[in-house]
Order: structure tokens, then sequence, then C-alpha cells
């Protein structure tokens, strides 16, 4: 089985992607597309005819062609069982992916670059109102996302076991580490950063160690 991934390093939704990969031992090819201002290779005919969507994470192998980081994630857990990402128990699975869900949908839509992007040039907004906007959005998840594991009292997001939580924070933290959003206040997602990226699937996945970075 081939396995391809279209990914850009910087990508946090490819970032997830890749660290999952990594920890269900999944061999995989990875192409880079330079999502870089100036460049935009993902809105090339031969990007945006395999993808019509035109962004990245993008997986391939010889069963699927899917794009959407959540919906490779929820592919990875039902084609690779083990390790698990989601819990045994209905609802255990239902709390991991609300928490999931809230990162991927109330967090990183709204400060993914393009929405950067678009708020400077097009709307004119400065750079101090910009990090405002940015930071806001990641604490008011991240307020959430610290109750959450202190309620649970473990190593990772839900416990002592990694799941799909700790594959979508990671990422997110990374990004609000990049944009330098203050954390002070987060010790427990950056306790929980700190156990993950000493895991080898988590420090192979780091956007600084991708080939195109």
């Amino acid at each position: 089985m081939s396995a391809t991934l279209y990914s850009y390093w910087r990508s946090t939704a490819a970032y997830r992607i890749r660290v999952a990969l990594n920890l269900k031992g999944v061999d995989y090819d990875l192409v880079s597309i330079n999502l870089a201002p100036g460049v935009k290779e993902n809105r090339g005919d031969d990007y945006a005819t395999r993808n019509p969507q035109q962004l990245v994470p993008f997986f391939e192998d010889d069963r699927v062609s899917l794009a959407q980081s959540m919906a490779i994630l929820e592919y990875l857990e039902e084609r690779y069982p083990e390790p698990r990402l989601l819990p045994a128990g209905t609802q255990q699975r239902g709390e991991v992916r609300a928490f999931c869900q809230h990162i991927a949908c109330d967090v990183h839509p709204l400060n993914n670059v393009s929405v950067l992007t678009y708020l400077s040039n097009d709307l004119g907004i400065d750079d101090d109102a910009r990090s405002t906007w940015y930071a806001h959005w990641v604490h008011r998840v991240f307020r959430s996302a610290e109750s959450e594991i202190a309620r649970h009292g473990g190593a990772y997001v839900f416990g002592d076991t990694l799941t799909m939580a700790d594959v979508l924070l990671v990422p997110q933290v990374y990004n609000a580490h990049r944009f330098d959003v203050p954390m002070s206040e987060f010790l427990n997602i950056l306790a929980v950063e700190a156990r993950c990226l000493a895991l080898d699937a988590f420090d192979r996945a780091r956007p600084e160690k991708q080939p195109d970075a």
C-alpha cells in the first residue's frame, strides 16, 4: 500500500495528519505544496485538478483521495485501528470528537493564514489589531480546553491515553507560539504539549523538521 500526504510545513491541519500517520506507523510519501505568499502552489492547475478544494492536507492511498483533516483522521482510524486514537466507549468517543471539533471549527478557521491575510490586505486591519483578533479566538477555545484537561486529570487531554484530541491540540499550540499568543494561564495545555512532543511520533511531525521548512 502506497500512501501520499500533500502537506505544507506550517499548516497545522497537515501537522495533525503527520502525527496520526506516525502514531499508526503508516509509511507515506510527503509532497510539499508551497502555500507561501507569491507562490501558492495549491492554486496551480495540477494540484487543483487533484484536489478541487485546493487546500492541505490532502491524502491518497490505494482506496481514497481525501481532503479535510478531520475526514482523513477518521479514515485513518477506521483503516488502521491500532493504536486507537478514539476511545472504545461511545460516550468517550463523542467527547473526544467534540474536543477536536472545538479546535477544528471554532479556532483554526478564524486564525487561518488566509483569514489573517484578508484582515490585513482587504480590511486594512493593522498588526496590533490582527494580533488581538488572533489571541481572542485562541484564548476562547484554550480556556475550555484547559478545563477539560483538568477535569480528566491525566498526562494527556483525556487521561493517560493519547487520543485524537492530543493530535489536534499540539499543532494548535504550535500556532499559538508562532503568533506570540500569551500562554501563561494554560499550564495544563503546556504540560500536555511537552509530553506529546517528547514522543517520537510528535517530534518527527514538528513543522521545523519537515523537508520543506
